[in-house]
């Protein structure tokens, strides 16, 4: 039984998962959008969630924290200088998955996962209503 297992393995090892998944969080907060695989955004959407809320903290325990996962000062200081003032009034749902295509060599789910109310979102969601 599966019970309270909450993350998932992807069939890496754990040193593997776990640089994956902070390449991706990085990625994705200094871009503002990444295209993945399902599973794969799921993971980072909510690691991207935990740091958005620590950015919102401010403190430095929280800043020590989030430079645990991401790994570049200047992506860091964007999630507490930028991202914590964009989303002070928004209490999480900070991102968003969206199911793309199935990859052409495999046939993997892809999808794309990207902060709300970013300039790029705002760019796509107005040119998909024209």
């Amino acid at each position: 039984m599966r019970h309270h297992v909450h993350a998932r393995k992807i069939g890496r090892s754990p040193s593997h998962r776990i640089a994956m998944y902070r390449n991706l969080v990085t990625s994705l907060l200094e871009h503002e959008r990444i295209e993945t695989t399902d599973i794969k955004a799921k993971e980072v959407r909510r690691l991207a969630e935990r740091m958005i809320t620590l950015g919102k903290r401010g403190d430095l325990h929280a800043r020590r924290r989030a430079l645990r996962v991401i790994r570049r000062r200047e992506v860091a200081a964007k999630v507490f200088d930028e991202l914590a003032k964009r989303y002070e009034k928004r209490e999480g749902g900070y991102t968003r998955v969206l199911k793309t295509r199935q990859r052409v060599g495999d046939g993997a789910a892809m999808s794309v996962v990207e902060l709300v109310d970013s300039a790029e979102a705002m760019a796509a969601t107005s040119e998909s209503a024209d």
